[in-house]
C-alpha cells in the first residue's frame, strides 16, 4: 500500500443506480425511526424519501437544513449504532445503507455546485466562537442563519480541528472538508486561524467585543499512562494521526507496531498504519469484545486490512518495547514486543486560558450550554454527551439556539 492509498477513500461510493436501488428498499416509515435516532435531526427517512423519487436537490435540502457537516458526517458516523439501528428493515433483511446514501446526495451537491446556504443578513450583533472543529463550524451556520455576525477563532493554520488533524484521509478527504468549509465561509462567517485565546488574544478582550462567545475547543491533546513514561519509541496516537494527515500519508512506518487502546482513534492508527505499508499491527484493548468501543464500520474495515485485534487485557508492566498485559477477567498474562508503541488511551481539553470556568474531567459545568458566565456558552467534546462528530453537530446546534434565546432577552 502506498501514500496514494492514504488519500483514496476506502470505501467506495454509490453509482446512482446502486443509491437508486438502495432507496427503493425503504419501507417509507410514517414517523421514521432513522430520522428519530440522528442526534443532528438529519432526517434520513425523508432524504430517502426523496432520493427514491429521483429528487436529490430536496434530499440535499433536507440534510442542510439540520446539518451542515453532511457530507462528513456521511462519512465518519456510527450509523450501525444510530440511524440505522432504528431502521425498520432490520426485521426483515439489513439496515438501509443510510451513511453511503447521505454521501452520494452531498457528492451530488457539491459536484452540481448547488447553493443551498445564503449569506446572513448580520443584524443581530457580533456573536464569537472559539475553535473551529465541528460543533463550532455548525453553531457559526446555526447562528448566521439567525441573523448574528459570527467570527471563528481557531488555534491551528486551517480550520477543521479534529476533522482536519485527526480523521485519516482514506475516511474523510480534506477536498470533502475544504468544501465543507469554503460553504460556511461563504455564508459570511468569518474564520481566522492561528488565533489562541490566551496567547494572539484574550477572553475578556472578546466578551468586551462580541455579544456572547461560544467555547467549542474539544479534546484535542493525547493522555498518556504513567506506565509508558519511561518506554522507548512510545507515540501518543493523536500526534501520529496529525502527522500522518498533515503529510498526506508521507511518513515511515515501522516494522511492527504495538497499539494500546480500542477505540476509533486507535482504529485510525492502526488501519493508518496498514495502508503506509507496516507488516505487523496489533491492537490491545481493555474492553472485552462484547463492548468494544469502535464503531462497527471502524473495527471491521481495520479487521479487513490485516490488524490484529486483541480484547480484555490491559497493560501492566512496560520494558523498553516489551509491553505485558493483564485480562481483565480471567488469570492470565501476555508480553508483546513492537518496534513503536502507540498510545490510544483517551484525550483531554486544554482549558487553562479559560479562567472561571468550572471543569471536572474535561467537561465544562453548563446548564443549557451557558457557563456560570452567562455571556460565555460551552459545546462539543467539552460538555456532557457522546463524543463524536454528530453529536459536536448536535451540540452546536443547540448551543448557538441557546445563545440566541439569551440575547433576545437581554
Amino acid at each position: 500500500m502506498s501514500q496514494h492509498e492514504y488519500q483514496a477513500e476506502l470505501i467506495p461510493a454509490f453509482t446512482p443506480l446502486l443509491a437508486i436501488k438502495e432507496a427503493s428498499r425503504c419501507l417509507l416509515c410514517h414517523d421514521a425511526p432513522c430520522s428519530q435516532s440522528c442526534p443532528a435531526e438529519t432526517d434520513p427517512g425523508k432524504f430517502i424519501r426523496s432520493v427514491y423519487f429521483r429528487n436529490i436537490k430536496g434530499a440535499a435540502e433536507t440534510i442542510r437544513e439540520n446539518n451542515a457537516l453532511g457530507a462528513v458526517c456521511a462519512r465518519v458516523c456510527p450509523t450501525e449504532k444510530l440511524c440505522q439501528q432504528g431502521c425498520s428493515r432490520s426485521g426483515i433483511d439489513t439496515p438501509i445503507d443510510i451513511g453511503r446514501l447521505q454521501r452520494f446526495v452531498t457528492d451530488f451537491e457539491q459536484q452540481t455546485a448547488m447553493q443551498i446556504y445564503q449569506p446572513g443578513r448580520k443584524d443581530k450583533g457580533k456573536v464569537a466562537i472559539i475553535g473551529a472543529g465541528p460543533a463550532g463550524l455548525q453553531a457559526s451556520v446555526t447562528l448566521t442563519n439567525l441573523g448574528y455576525d459570527v467570527t471563528l477563532f481557531e488555534k491551528e493554520a486551517q480550520p477543521g480541528g479534529w476533522l482536519r488533524h485527526g480523521i485519516p484521509e482514506f475516511r474523510l478527504p480534506q477536498k470533502v472538508l475544504d468544501t465543507e468549509i469554503a460553504r460556511i465561509s461563504e455564508m459570511g462567517v468569518t474564520i481566522r486561524c492561528g488565533c489562541e485565546v490566551g496567547k494572539n488574544l484574550t477572553l475578556a478582550e472578546l466578551k468586551t467585543d462580541y455579544r456572547a462567545v461560544l467555547l467549542t475547543v474539544g479534546m484535542s491533546k493525547g493522555s498518556t499512562l504513567p506506565l509508558f513514561n519511561d518506554a522507548s519509541q512510545v507515540e501518543i496516537a493523536v500526534d501520529f494521526l496529525q502527522h500522518a494527515r498533515t503529510s498526506g500519508g508521507n511518513i515511515s512506518v515501522p516494522q511492527s507496531a504495538l497499539i494500546v487502546g480500542g477505540g476509533d482513534v486507535a482504529m485510525d492508527v492502526a488501519s493508518t498504519l496498514k495502508i503506509l505499508g507496516c507488516p505487523s499491527v496489533t491492537c490491545v484493548a481493555r474492553e472485552e469484545m462484547a463492548e468494544f468501543p469502535a464503531s462497527d464500520k471502524e473495527f471491521t474495515t481495520t479487521q479487513a486490512l490485516g490488524v490484529s485485534i486483541i480484547d480484555g487485557f490491559t497493560p501492566v508492566a512496560v520494558t523498553g518495547n516489551n509491553v505485558t498485559f493483564q485480562h481483565v477477567r480471567l488469570p492470565g498474562e501476555l508480553t508483546l514486543t513492537a518496534e513503536r508503541i502507540y498510545l490510544a488511551v483517551g484525550q483531554h481539553a486544554e482549558l487553562e486560558a479559560f479562567a472561571g470556568i468550572q471543569a471536572q474531567r474535561n467537561i465544562v459545568e453548563t446548564h443549557d450550554y451557558q457557563t456560570r458566565d452567562p455571556q460565555l456558552f460551552a459545546a462539543g467534546d467539552i460538555v456532557k454527551g457522546d463524543k463524536t462528530v454528530v453529536y459536536a453537530v448536535k451540540t452546536g446546534k443547540e448551543a448557538a439556539q441557546a445563545i440566541h434565546h439569551y440575547l433576545e432577552e437581554a
